[in-house]
């Protein structure tokens, strides 16, 4: 009794606190609160809308199943919905509606007239393309009169412009940016703005958009950049480039957890979104962030636990400490007297996800998907120390050790063909020059006993954070409490799913090169507990839907139960029987 007292006094103290102060800044830096919808569902659109005045969302962007290319708003439908959605968002206080937009569109969009290049591509040094370009666009923003903004993809998009035919354009850096300046001009005809979108898959490839958005001439262009380079893992670092942007840059983040549960799951990421705020806002050209809000279908995160990754972003650019928005978000949502527990149930995500999505310190899922082989990007693509000098990572979980990306991880994890299906070679050759990864399978009984420990680290905060959640349930409003419990009981199937079909998948990897019957028993009891989580999973109530669908992952493990007792053609067909 006296410890829930003096946890009342507390919250009590943390929730009449004013909010902190922001630093001084000039009118533009700052000043963009914004969140994204991706999902074309109009019932949580509109939730999403609803929810956005108390979090004073000032700026929303409306992207993939509403409007991914700005021609999809010729289809009577999307061209419907994103009017219907622009209204109702400034009639709920928010000035500024964007869509999102990608150039060039594949190359049979345009007339064939303009495709005289070398190999039927588009010649850019004609005016007449030009013309016919801006004319298109300005006949799609006819469609959709009341839009503020577009967000533009210039880069790795369906006809690359900088594979088009120029003789005035002479490099890559230059054709971008001219077509930049074709859409800017419609832009600026109209009183909009207009937010470039950087993208890079290595270093290199950053450095050359930037030096794209370097050769811009209209001034007025502004970007949008992600919070971490590349994409969005929690393992990546700041995006070191955006200080090199010499336009005002407004930072996008994934509050709903792309590769990292899509919400599903423990997803309450407070420091991972608040520390990288409190990093960007310091930066004079930072004027924002925006945070997406779903992750396709019915998975938008308002009104469910990971909402709490939206009020982060909210109350760090506030002043508020991460300890404070774990105990505000969980009080406000869910009763003073459980906020305490809820909120150590909420704190564990961090730990839960990097030890089950993630391997060692690199994200091992598709998409948060159980997916370890043939999905390479976990290997190369996705792996963090492409962004770290040196590449070196030191992982808690149990474990205690530091490993270098390339060296320990990617070159043990990696499956075989993964290390030659050209992308290392492409995005991280140094990686190969060095010696770093090496061919062939080369996974050992070391590594496998790391992961092993890691995995069932995961699984004891699982279930750690699911015990919180029922030590209050009585305090817990009913339908309070059928949420964080369906929460927190998939989370615990998921760890416990990752944790057997890697014991399995990894174990298999070993036994392929050198069978013995002990690894055979420690194989099958993978695959054996993960045919009966599986069994679990499926009998489990399904997730609001969505890219990932958390069902699935059950067939996943079928999947790897036949690979392994049958054989897999990519491991010779070798089988593993049961001992």
């Amino acid at each position: 009794m006296r410890m829930r007292k003096l946890w009342c006094l507390l919250l009590g103290v943390i929730l009449l606190a004013p909010p902190g102060v922001a630093a001084a800044h000039d009118p533009i830096r700052n000043s963009i609160r914004g969140w994204t919808i991706l999902s074309d569902s109009d019932s949580g659109a509109d939730e999403v809308i609803g929810a956005a005045r108390k979090y004073q969302v000032n700026h929303l962007q409306l992207s993939h199943e509403v409007v991914h290319d700005l021609r999809e708003v010729r289809e009577p439908r999307r061209q419907a919905q994103v009017n219907r959605l622009t209204d109702l968002a400034h009639s709920s206080g928010v000035k500024e509606v964007a869509a999102w937009d990608h150039a060039l569109y594949h190359l049979a969009y345009y007339p064939a007239e303009f495709r005289t290049g070398p190999g039927g591509t588009i010649d850019l040094d004609n005016p007449a393309f030009w013309d016919w370009f801006r004319n298109d666009y300005r006949s799609m923003l006819d469609l959709v009169p009341r839009v503020n903004s577009i967000i533009l993809t210039f880069i790795e998009t369906g006809a690359r412009v900088e594979n088009q035919h120029s003789v005035r354009l002479k490099t890559a850096e230059e054709k971008l940016a001219h077509l930049v300046d074709q859409v800017a001009s419609v832009i600026d005809e109209r009183g909009m703005l207009l937010y470039l979108r950087t993208f890079g898959y290595y270093p290199a490839e950053m450095d050359r958009t930037i030096g794209a958005i370097d050769r811009v001439q209209n001034k007025r262009v502004r970007v949008m950049a992600k919070a971490q380079p590349h994409d969005f893992f929690l393992t990546h670092p700041i995006d070191v480039t955006v200080p090199k942007i010499n336009r005002p840059v407004l930072i996008e983040y994934d509050t709903t957890g792309e590769y990292n549960g899509q919400g599903k799951i423990a997803n309450a990421f407070v420091a991972e979104h608040a520390d990288r705020l409190r990093h960007y806002r310091k930066l004079p050209n930072v004027i924002g962030y925006v945070a997406r809000t779903d992750r396709y279908g019915e998975s938008r995160i308002v009104g469910t636990p990971t909402e709490i990754n939206l009020y982060a972003l909210k109350r760090a650019s506030e002043g508020a400490s991460n300890a404070q928005i774990h105990l505000e978000f969980a009080a406000r949502k869910y009763g003073l007297l459980a906020a305490p527990l809820v909120a150590r149930a909420l704190s564990r995500s961090p730990e839960i996800i990097t030890s089950t999505l993630y391997t060692l310190g690199s994200n091992t899922a598709n998409h948060s998907r159980l997916d370890y082989d043939p999905y390479c990007s976990s290997y190369h693509r996705s792996v963090s120390g492409k962004w770290i000098d040196p590449p070196e990572t030191f992982v808690r979980h149990g474990v205690n050790r530091e490993f270098h990306y390339w060296i320990d991880v990617a070159n043990h994890l990696s499956p075989p063909h993964c290390k030659t299906d050209g992308v290392l070679r492409r995005e991280a050759g140094h990686v190969l020059d060095r010696g770093w990864v090496t061919p062939g399978n080369l996974m050992t009984q070391e590594y496998l006993d790391y992961l092993t420990i890691e995995k069932n680290y995961g699984v004891g905060l699982a279930e750690a954070s699911l015990r919180d959640i029922e030590h209050v349930r009585r305090l817990l409003r009913p339908n309070d409490y059928a949420q964080l419990k369906a929460y927190f009981e998939r989370t615990v199937l998921t760890t416990k799913l990752h944790r057997s079909v890697a014991k399995a998948y990894f174990g298999y990897r070993i036994y392929v090169q050198q069978p013995s019957p002990e690894l055979a028993r420690s194989i099958w009891d993978g695959l054996d507990e993960a045919q009966a989580v599986a069994a679990k999973v499926r009998a489990y109530p399904a997730p609001p839907t969505g890219e990932w669908n958390w069902v699935i992952d059950a067939a996943q493990a079928d999947l790897y139960l036949k690979r392994i007792s049958e054989g897999w053609d990519r491991y010779s067909n070798i089988k593993v029987p049961r001992p």
